[in-house]
């Protein structure tokens, strides 16, 4: 906090905005260095492994969900945009973690009371997997998202054994982004405190931890949790992807979930 800050190092609230606000604009700006999804073929089959090691679930490379951040009313005409449906002032956050629980792409810019799925949608994620960037890789998230052939949603009704093994992969694969943002929130505390800071500040400030976290998870900082041990690498040599364009929308949302099941889960 400024004033508990400004108390320890014998200087104003003032100075230690000013400080804050520099310090934070020029750790976020290390972003693209820290911050960022498989670039080289041998990153994405080691990403693909990684996740297959957590719970034998093939082809995923990233698990995304959106936490909220605590802020202060920014005032203004759209004050009430950042309004959460907890009733509470925060930014909706985007973030894809993999299975390390680092964070390889992050958003801070949307208000509280939009949508997960609309700040993935107006995201560069989507472009980047369906223009065939990451290949076969294919994204996990929750029921909040729209199910198609780069992001793959949980059943919500399972009927046979092979789904229900799909269901449990799912579940404990996805697993990592919530454990993400709990080491991420016990890090830095005020991610959930809450920042009462103007908007613009607050936003460096989430990136900023957010690049710092990188920084300890890749240095196997002690408060991150110890990694799974390892295990014999699989071949990753996957399902391709139907292609009917002809079918129902909703057909082809969910060819990719169904071909999984039929064609990896139910030989388990």
């Amino acid at each position: 906090m400024l004033r508990t800050v400004g108390d320890l190092f014998g200087v104003s609230k003032s100075t230690v905005s000013r400080v804050i606000t520099v310090v934070s604009h020029h750790i976020a700006q290390l972003k693209d260095h820290h911050i960022y999804m498989p670039k080289t073929e041998i990153d994405l089959k080691k990403s693909q492994r990684d996740f297959f090691k957590l719970a034998k679930f093939p082809r995923v490379i990233a698990a995304i969900d959106c936490p909220h951040v605590k802020i202060i009313s920014p005032g203004g005409e759209d004050a009430e945009l950042f309004r959460n449906r907890k009733g509470i002032f925060s930014i909706n956050v985007q973030t894809l973690c993999d299975s390390n629980l680092r964070i390889i792409d992050i958003v801070a810019r949307w208000p509280g009371s939009t949508h997960d799925a609309t700040i993935f949608r107006n995201s560069q994620i989507p472009c980047r997997l369906e223009s065939g960037e990451f290949g076969s890789g294919i994204v996990v998230a929750d029921s909040g998202y729209e199910n198609n052939h780069f992001v793959i949603m949980p059943l919500m009704h399972v009927n046979t054994s092979a789904e229900n093994l799909f269901k449990e992969s799912h579940i404990r694969t996805r697993n990592c982004i919530e454990r993400s943002y709990g080491v991420w929130k016990r890090r830095f505390p005020v991610l959930s405190l809450g920042l009462r800071l103007h908007l613009a500040k607050t936003q460096s400030i989430i990136v900023a931890t957010a690049v710092l976290h990188n920084i300890c998870c890749n240095n196997r900082d002690i408060m991150a949790p110890p990694l799974s041990n390892e295990i014999e690498d699989v071949v990753n040599n996957m399902i391709n992807i139907p292609n009917n364009r002809n079918a129902e929308s909703h057909t082809i949302n969910n060819v990719t979930r169904k071909c999984l099941i039929d064609n990896y889960f139910s030989l388990l």
